[in-house]
C-alpha cells in the first residue's frame, strides 16, 4: 500500500492538511513529517507567546534534513487564507511575511517542512523596537563548560544594570542569554547596548572569551555575538526545532542548570522536552512579566 498523500490534523479551531505525512525528515532518527507536526502541536501553548506578532523566516527541508535547505522569508502564495501574514519593509522593497499567532500555523509550517520558525526581535506593531535582547554564545572550538560559565558571567553583568536574564540552549552549539525589553528603546540603541556589554565580557577573560566577527581571529576563543540585535535578524525560539540529527529543540534553562557538567546543547529533544516540561515545569514561566527598560548611557 502506497502512503498517504495527505491527512487531516486538528489544530485548535481549524483542520490543517499534512501533506506528504510520512516523509523522513530526520532520516537517522526516524522522524517523519507527521512527527514534527505533532511535536508543533503540542508545544505550541509553550511556544506561541514567543512568536506571536512577529515575522518568521522558514528554514524548509523538504527532502529532511540530509539534503540541503533553505530558507524562506516570503510567505508562500498558496497559503491558506487563515495564516496571518504582515508586509515589512527591508532594503530596496518589501517582504510579506508569515505571522504564527495560533497552533494551526505553526502545524501548517511543520506540514511545508519547516524544521526551524526563525523570529524577529522586534513585533510587526514596533518593528523598529525589539521587545529582546539577545547575546549568542558560540563555542568555536572551546567546550561548552567554558559557554556555561560565559552565560553566567554575562548575567552577572546584566544585573549590574537591573536587568533579569534568561537563558536557553540553542538547540546548536551554544547558549543564547535573553533579556526581556519594554520595547522603547530602538534596534540601534539595543544593539550598542549589547556591545557594551559584550565588550566587558571578553575583557573579563580574553584567553577564552572574544567578540571578533573574524573566525580566524578568535583562536578557539567563545565568541560573544550581538549581531541578532538589529532590524530583520532573527533567533530561533524557544522550543524550535534544529535541523540537527535527533531533532534537538532550542529550550529554556533554570540558571541553577547550568552547573550541571551533563549538560549539552542539543539534549533536549522533540521526544523528550514533554517529559522535561512535566517534571521541571517551563522555566521562563514569568519572562512575559519581566519587560525592562534598556538603561540609559550614563547608567550603562
Amino acid at each position: 500500500m502506497s502512503p498517504p498523500k495527505s491527512e487531516a490534523i486538528r489544530a485548535g479551531q481549524r483542520t490543517v492538511e499534512l501533506t506528504r505525512p510520512d516523509k523522513l525528515l530526520f532520516p537517522k532518527d526516524g522522524i517523519d513529517k507527521r512527527e514534527l507536526a505533532a511535536y508543533y502541536r503540542q508545544i505550541a501553548p509553550f511556544m506561541l507567546p514567543h512568536l506571536r506578532g512577529r515575522p518568521i523566516a522558514m528554514e524548509r527541508y523538504p527532502d529532511g534534513i540530509g539534503k540541503e535547505g533553505f530558507f524562506q522569508k516570503k510567505a508562500p502564495p498558496y497559503r491558506p487564507d487563515w495564516v496571518a501574514t504582515a508586509t515589512v519593509e527591508k532594503r530596496g522593497g518589501n517582504v510579506r511575511h508569515v505571522i504564527c499567532d495560533d497552533t494551526a500555523t505553526l502545524v501548517y509550517l511543520a506540514s511545508q517542512a519547516v524544521i526551524t520558525p526563525h523570529t524577529w526581535l522586534s513585533r510587526i506593531d514596533r518593528l523598529n523596537n525589539p521587545d529582546q535582547m539577545i547575546f549568542d554564545l558560540d563555542p568555536s572550538d572551546g567546550t561548552f563548560r567554558g559557554v556555561c560559565a560565559a552565560a553566567k558571567r554575562t548575567r552577572e553583568l546584566l544585573s549590574e544594570h537591573g536587568l533579569t536574564a534568561y537563558v536557553k540552549t540553542t538547540g546548536s552549539r551554544g547558549l543564547h542569554v535573553v533579556v526581556h525589553l519594554n520595547r522603547e528603546a530602538d534596534f540601534d540603541q539595543v544593539r550598542a547596548f549589547a556591545r557594551e556589554v559584550a565588550e566587558r565580557l571578553a575583557q573579563s577573560d580574553p584567553q577564552r572569551l572574544t567578540t571578533d566577527i573574524r573566525k580566524a581571529k578568535r583562536g578557539g576563543r567563545i565568541f560573544v555575538d550581538t549581531a541578532r540585535n538589529a532590524y530583520a535578524q532573527t533567533a530561533a525560539p524557544p522550543y524550535a526545532v534544529r535541523a540537527r540529527d535527533g531533532a534537538p529543540v532550542a529550550a529554556p534553562l533554570g540558571w541553577d542548570e547550568l552547573d550541571d557538567p551533563q549538560l549539552r546543547p542539543d539534549q533536549f529533544t522533540i521526544r523528550n522536552i514533554f517529559d522535561r516540561l512535566k517534571a521541571d515545569g517551563n522555566p521562563w514561566k514569568d519572562f512575559a512579566r519581566r519587560a525592562h527598560k534598556l538603561p540609559r548611557e550614563e547608567e550603562s
